[in-house]
């Protein structure tokens, strides 16, 4: 280990399973005193009786490290204060921020209910903005006071936000607006000293367990391409004072593989110089179309 994250606090939302908690040991490994967040629910959201955020802080402790359990509804203006509150609280400071909280309620589009969309929109991304807007507002007092962080959000996005998942139109469109949340607030708090990022993973986790039901056993080699612990190297580096200067970047993480994805971009264009007539529009529209790179197919089609 390099003690990367020596002195610094993260907090990290619903580490108390698959991806959140890989990224919680990992820094804890790395020196960093975590605060393991956690509402202990199932895979569809509902109460989980045995909430996991202790367990993972009592592997931490073990180790030799310091981390505190939060249970609260990160969702919620009250649980997300209470979030930043306790590092705080505990710690005295806060450095990084990872969202990671998620569950999912998959359906084709016809079957998704109102409930449905409202709770994995709710989760995912009021999940991410409201952690976001109480560390934000702490750090942004901080620089007011001269006393200029270096402060890092890590987002959770997707491969489904990013290009879209047949049977997860309420997921993607969550997830998506994941990265548009990165982007904005990369563009706002840099004054602040804080870099926000965006990993989009794939890794073997409760809600992933059936797509990569036949990579369940690690090959021969013995590196299990899809074990969550391959995401959190690039979750901790970026959650470190060592990323200096990478910021507004949206990261694809999947085994030994890191690729920098590279978003919307202007293509082909026209410009007539006045407004177009309907009949002229479709001609247009299809040569650039015949310029323009073919988009990369949606998950499942």
């Amino acid at each position: 280990m390099t003690g990367i994250c020596d002195g610094r606090v993260v907090v990290v939302t619903g580490a108390g399973r698959g991806l959140g908690r890989a990224h919680a040991l990992a820094f804890a490994a790395e020196g960093a005193r975590v605060v393991v967040n956690d509402l202990g629910v199932g895979l569809d959201g509902t109460p989980d009786p045995d909430s996991p955020a202790a367990q993972v802080v009592a592997e931490i402790r073990e180790a030799g490290g310091e981390a505190v359990a939060h249970g609260g509804d990160i969702a919620t203006s009250g649980g997300a204060a209470s979030l930043i509150g306790t590092a705080l609280e505990t710690y005295g400071r806060l450095d990084t921020l990872v969202n990671n909280a998620g569950f999912l309620r998959d359906r084709m589009l016809v079957n998704l209910d109102e409930e449905e969309w409202d709770a994995v929109v709710r989760v995912h991304l009021k999940g991410h903005f409201l952690p976001l807007k109480h560390a934000a507002a702490h750090w942004r007092t901080e620089a007011k006071a001269g006393r200029t962080p270096t402060a890092r959000i890590v987002n959770t996005s997707s491969g489904a936000g990013l290009l879209g998942a047949v049977g997860q139109g309420n997921y993607s469109a969550a997830k998506a607006g994941i990265v548009a949340l990165t982007l904005v607030a990369a563009a706002e708090l840099g004054r602040y000293g804080v870099q926000v990022n965006a990993i989009a993973p794939a890794a073997r986790t409760r809600m992933t367990e059936r797509t990569f039901a036949d990579t369940m056993a690690p090959p021969e080699s013995g590196f299990d391409a899809m074990a969550p612990q391959n995401v959190s190297p690039l979750v901790v580096w970026l959650g470190s004072a060592a990323s200096a200067g990478v910021t507004g970047r949206i990261f694809e993480a999947e085994a030994g593989r890191i690729t920098v994805m590279e978003g919307w971009r202007r293509g082909p264009s026209a410009d007539k110089g006045a407004r177009w007539d309907v009949g002229e529009v479709g001609e247009t529209v299809l040569k650039l179309l015949g310029e323009a790179q073919a988009p990369e197919p949606v998950y499942g089609a």
